[in-house]
């Protein structure tokens, strides 16, 4: 898919995914893409999405110029398009508003809600990385956000981490505040019940289904059965 072919706005049927009602859903599986989205990592992501129904799927890379993301993301947008699931770029609002992303993930530092708002329009999914921070949490959902994000609930080889998180936080932010939680950090379909059990609304993985033993569509096969 060329850049002109690329979508022009992000797909408002996915605001659905990320509300929640008085009758809270099951969790879902929000897959994060390895650093090097290129080669045959197409294929893989067809095979991932292809195995069991995923909600989003977050591109992140890192040290590349904008045209070259752009053309790497270009085919992981058809393929997660051909499967309804989300797609979310991290970081980087400038490269969500080119691709015609569904949303955008912010860590603390990559940019303002508010203003991701305004660039992406009111049917972009944003999410904050809120680390351990009840406080970070509720700014975030004050701001605008559409998910907040807790972790790192155990060891990651993924990025260096310095704030662990206990998995109460979940349970305390799903009892007291209607915007969903993606639970992040070092889950694998072995140690991801507790934090469904807790109240997370989304698991977010990366090594544990790109770097599985068992392959990606196996993984997300073990991972979605915990739902």
């Amino acid at each position: 898919m060329s850049d002109d072919l690329l979508p022009e706005t992000p797909n408002p049927a996915f605001a659905e995914m990320f509300a929640r009602d008085d009758a809270r859903g099951p969790c879902q599986l929000y897959l994060i893409s390895p650093l090097e989205t290129g080669g045959d990592f197409p294929d893989r992501l067809a095979r991932a999405l292809a195995a069991a129904p995923v909600a989003a799927f977050q591109f992140r890379v890192k040290g590349i110029d904008q045209h070259k993301a752009a053309a790497l993301a270009a085919p992981l947008i058809d393929i997660c398009r051909a499967h309804d699931t989300a797609f979310i770029v991290n970081d980087s609002v400038a490269l969500a508003k080119r691709l015609g992303a569904d949303g955008v993930h912010l860590g603390q530092g990559d940019g303002d809600v508010r203003e991701a708002r305004a660039a992406l329009g009111p049917a972009a999914q944003i999410g904050v990385t809120c680390h351990n921070s009840r406080h970070l949490a509720m700014e975030a959902g004050e701001a605008g956000a559409d998910y907040v994000a807790f972790g790192s609930f155990y060891p990651t080889t993924t990025k260096a981490v310095s704030h662990h998180a206990d998995p109460a936080l979940l349970g305390w932010w799903a009892a007291l505040f209607e915007l969903p939680s993606v639970a992040i950090g070092g889950i694998t379909a072995d140690n991801a019940k507790p934090l469904i059990d807790a109240g997370a609304d989304f698991i977010a993985v990366s090594s544990g289904v790109w770097a599985a033993p068992e392959g990606e569509a196996e993984a997300v096969r073990r991972l979605t059965a915990l739902f």
